[in-house]
């Protein structure tokens, strides 16, 4: 099961009621950060989530909407006593971004690693977690990311034993180790059933509309994606500065026929954005107009809809 929470839904300026950009994911025990926008810590802690036990915090890009809250996020790690390392991702600029955050988190009594994204596309492993980043049309080099849980393959007896594997190595060809006896290897695909269908989850906020968005998140349960604007003249300050409406979003989920779309990184002068759901769900009928604090859990879809 994939945990996830939108911690902060706003762009630009936080509101009262609204926190800067920060989703958290949590499976099996890791936990990560996509953003952590000023407020992050707060929402955390209205959230009742643990801002100690967080492995990763992968960045889209460095506009402060999304950033201003790392330094505070990691001085209250500092202060619950957190020794464990912490790895930061995020696109070129990361050493130069984390030297300006640690003149603010002085004396954080843990390790923190950072990894910079040097390819078009690349994957992270947190855990059971694969994030993919992938790139996005904005105004400064920016990064979406597709989160995926693999789901183990069943084990099939009748193919072992039709290739003759004595039943005490079973049990290691399943968890995916070789086997060598009597003369001859064994490896784990030959005890294994069919591919399972996993979970997916596609984070994509700051940009315009691209195709590869579309592409990353077909059939995705859960599509997470910019929702800056709703009006008509919102369009037009959209092109300019590199943004995505809701319609836009709506479009793309459409396209790629997720599960589920979620809005985040709301304009300041959108207040209400629940105005538009009508309109939305006539482009796509499965969106969210979602809020801070808004939560689902993903789990495996049952063998009879794969």
């Amino acid at each position: 099961m994939l945990e996830v929470c939108l911690l902060g839904t706003g762009g630009t300026v936080p509101l009262p009621d609204r926190w800067l950009t920060s989703c958290w994911l949590r499976c099996e025990g890791k936990a990560a950060l996509i953003d952590c926008g000023e407020g992050t810590q707060i929402a955390i802690h209205e959230q009742g989530i643990s801002c100690k036990h967080i492995d990763a915090i992968f960045f889209t890009h460095y506009h402060a909407d999304h950033t201003a809250g790392l330094p505070g996020l990691l001085l209250s790690m500092a202060k619950a006593d957190r020794t464990e390392p912490i790895m930061i991702i995020g696109p070129k600029g990361i050493e130069e971004f984390l030297k300006g955050v640690m003149l603010i988190a002085r004396y954080v009594p843990f390790e923190i690693y950072y990894q910079q994204i040097s390819e078009k596309e690349q994957s992270f492993q947190v855990g059971d977690m694969t994030f993919t980043s992938f790139p996005l049309r904005h105004s400064v080099p920016a990064y979406g990311y597709a989160v995926t849980v693999n789901r183990t393959r069943r084990f099939d007896p009748a193919k072992a034993e039709a290739a003759g594997i004595e039943k005490r190595y079973w049990g290691l060809l399943q968890k995916g180790q070789t086997v060598e006896a009597n003369g001859r290897v064994y490896e784990p695909e030959m005890v294994l059933g069919a591919e399972r269908k996993g979970i997916r989850m596609v984070y994509a906020t700051d940009t315009r509309p691209t195709e590869r968005i579309a592409e990353m998140s077909e059939n995705a349960d859960l599509l997470i994606a910019e929702g800056m604007y709703g009006s008509e003249e919102g369009l037009e300050k959209a092109k300019k500065n590199k943004h995505m409406t809701m319609q836009e979003s709506a479009a793309l989920a459409k396209k790629a026929d997720v599960k589920q779309l979620w809005f985040t990184h709301y304009s300041p002068s959108e207040h209400k954005p629940e105005e538009y759901e009508e309109e939305i769900r006539g482009i796509f009928e499965r969106t969210v107009i979602s809020k801070d604090g808004q939560r689902i859990d993903l789990a495996f879809a049952h063998e009879e809809e794969q």
